[in-house]
């Protein structure tokens, strides 16, 4: 099993590729990249969940996004933004997900948990307000969870 610690969590949610870890997802949109991800809430630590509110489970998720203002010669600048999201499973099912703000430094995160079965793909589509921005953009993603 792959733990992850803190402080540096949600930043190694945007860098990895595997079904243990994560694949990147991000959306790039007119001046702004929002980054994406999802992964079962077991791969946490236990100081890890329990740092940020977050039950460790098999059957429980945690949807992880940040918006990142685009910068010429620079990784960008992380932004607050309003975001909700639509999240539905294959037979249409609506999952509840609501989101919180995380700041680690200069870092940005919006993170939320929500049930999910074997071999659940949830299909998620984010509707994004950038901080400063005069409009809404939309990112999707999709992410089949295993629990056995």
């Amino acid at each position: 099993m792959i733990h992850i610690r803190l402080p540096y969590l949600f930043a190694l949610l945007t860098l990895f590729s595997s079904n243990l870890l994560l694949a990147e997802n991000s959306t790039s949109i007119s001046g702004y990249t929002i980054h994406h991800n999802a992964l079962s809430t077991e791969m946490l630590l236990p100081e890890v969940a329990k740092a940020y509110g977050i039950k460790r489970s098999r059957q429980r998720a945690l949807l992880n996004i940040s918006v990142i203002k685009d910068e010429s010669g620079t990784a960008g600048t992380a932004l607050t933004a309003d975001i909700t999201v639509k999240a539905t499973n294959l037979i249409g099912q609506l999952k509840e997900i609501k989101l919180r703000e995380v700041r680690e430094g200069d870092a940005i995160y919006y993170i939320g948990d929500f049930p999910v079965a074997n071999r659940e793909r949830v299909n998620f589509i984010l509707s994004v307000k950038p901080e400063g921005a005069k409009r809404s953009y939309t990112a999707k993603l999709n992410q089949e969870f295993y629990i056995d």
